[in-house]
């Protein structure tokens, strides 16, 4: 069977697939959702304890989410994502969703920077084009690393320029990741998607 060409530009060496977000949804049983909360809050620093951990969200249950409790994760690498996955603790936590929740998790994951186009209420097949994603980037990440200059020229002017370049990174992609995406992929759903 021959690959398509989306096929096979999905395809890489170990290594190169860049960042790994997953995503959990689980029903929680009526009447434990404190329990599952705190369930979450303990498996969530469990995992950050983890080499390559890059965070976690969590959405609480709505109709977006088909009233589901949905867990997000990143790690920077595959195998980071793997480590955590198979780990002894990770199953100990699992293990204590005994009587908290209804039914089977279920499990998607992306790669690379498809993570910042990613919206729960999509199927996780379904992505935007690469040159759809990269035009938007480009400018989201333009105006952001603009933004940030100019309004905190006074005290990066003072720096030394790799500390400069630093906080102008760290801020973009901090704003990129839990700001800023998720309201410029849903202003642009219809065009992204189509």
């Amino acid at each position: 069977m021959i690959a398509s060409e989306t096929e096979k530009t999905q395809v890489c060496q170990p290594g190169d697939e860049g960042s790994v977000t997953v995503s959990i949804s689980r029903k929680v049983k009526p009447g434990f959702e404190v329990e599952y909360e705190q369930w979450i809050s303990g498996v969530i620093e469990a995992a950050s304890s983890y080499p390559g951990h890059l965070g976690t969200n969590v959405l609480r249950p709505s109709q977006a989410t088909n009233f589901e409790y949905v867990l997000i994760y990143r790690f920077d690498s595959y195998q980071h994502c793997q480590t955590w996955e198979q780990s002894d603790l990770r199953n100990q936590w699992l293990d204590k969703l005994d009587g908290l929740v209804e039914g089977e998790a279920k499990t998607q994951r992306g790669t690379g920077l498809e993570f910042w186009f990613d919206l729960p209420e999509l199927p996780v097949q379904k992505h935007p084009r690469p040159e759809k994603m990269a035009l938007v980037l480009i400018g989201v990440v333009y105006v952001l690393v603009l933004a940030l200059n100019l309004i905190f020229a006074p005290w990066l002017e003072q720096m030394p320029l790799w500390l400069r370049i630093l906080c102008v990174v760290v801020a973009q992609v901090l704003l990129m990741t839990y700001l800023v995406m998720p309201k410029v992929t849903r202003a642009l759903k219809d065009w992204l998607y189509s």
